[in-house]
């Protein structure tokens, strides 16, 4: 199963968006609120349920440890999402952004730990990695999680279908890219997550940001106020645009995740240099006679 980051140019309801994958996946899914910006889940949609004591937090103590302390600290700090059945569990986030700094070192060491989740124990990870900064061209490395999206399968770059949401995107995609092929598994994990909401369309935010609509969630206020505030949930609420589109975003995840792992193993073996000679002055000579 993959591990998916999700982040955005500026707040665009990466949270949002990632608890609706989270909740419509078909298969145990697992959500990391890893924005250092702060976690807003455990005041929101669990409604102050979760103590301060639980959370990402405290991993940065056990990551120095030893690797079997992580483990157990991971597995103690999830939280059910889903009630009683524990299909669906999230890792609360930051209680205070000053925190994030304690975590820099934390962070290459968790990402392994999703992946075990993701590989090995079969649950669709999620990782809520907030609004992304650079500095000199490069993920920030304490602002953003950077370690976590180089290592992920996909990265979900959120954005609105609107003017503002598309000028404050535009100059993430190339950094972005670029960090994917050096430090990550290519620049094609990048992808983006529209939010339909806003005058452009699919095929124009993909031309104006120079990257493929990997899946698109509709604007669906009622939806996703209950994911932002939590209370009783709206009614039909499993049914929701919101979260049957979200449930086929997750599934075209997985097909990318897929593909992109079988390209990985089987890459297109490089052309021989005579062929590549041969086929060159075929293709001049086809040309020149057209």
């Amino acid at each position: 199963m993959p591990v998916t980051c999700i982040a955005s140019a500026k707040s665009c309801g990466v949270t949002t968006a990632a608890l609706a994958l989270t909740l419509a996946s078909s298969r145990p899914s697992l959500l990391a609120e890893c924005d250092p910006a702060g976690g807003t889940i455990r005041a929101g949609l669990l409604q102050g349920q979760v103590s301060a004591g639980y959370g990402i937090y405290h991993l940065a103590a056990a990551e120095r440890v030893g690797p079997v302390e992580l483990a157990q600290a991971f597995a103690s700090h999830l939280w059910p999402l889903d009630g009683t059945t524990g299909h669906r569990k999230v890792l609360p986030g930051l209680t205070d952004p000053a925190q994030a700094a304690a975590l820099s070192r934390t962070w290459p060491a968790l990402s392994d730990v999703l992946h075990v989740m993701a590989e090995s124990a079969g649950h669709d990870v999620f990782v809520d990695a907030g609004r992304l900064v650079l500095e000199s061209g490069h993920l920030h490395p304490t602002l953003t999680p950077a370690p976590l999206l180089h290592k992920a399968d996909v990265v979900l770059l959120t954005v609105r279908g609107t003017e503002q949401g598309l000028t404050l995107a535009r100059h993430l995609t190339r950094p972005l890219r670029a960090e994917l092929d050096e430090y990550g598994s290519g620049a094609d994990a990048l992808g983006l997550l529209l939010i339909e909401d806003g005058p452009f369309r699919s095929h124009q935010v993909a031309e104006a940001l120079e990257a493929p609509v990997l899946a698109a969630l509709p604007w669906d206020p009622e939806t996703a106020a209950y994911l932002t505030a939590g209370g009783r949930p709206p009614r039909g609420f499993a049914r929701s645009p919101l979260l049957r589109y979200a449930r086929t975003a997750t599934e075209h995840v997985e097909a990318l995740t897929a593909r992109r792992h079988i390209q990985q193993q089987y890459p297109t073996p490089a052309p021989h240099p005579q062929l590549a000679g041969v086929l060159d002055r075929l293709a001049h000579r086809g040309g020149a006679r057209g």
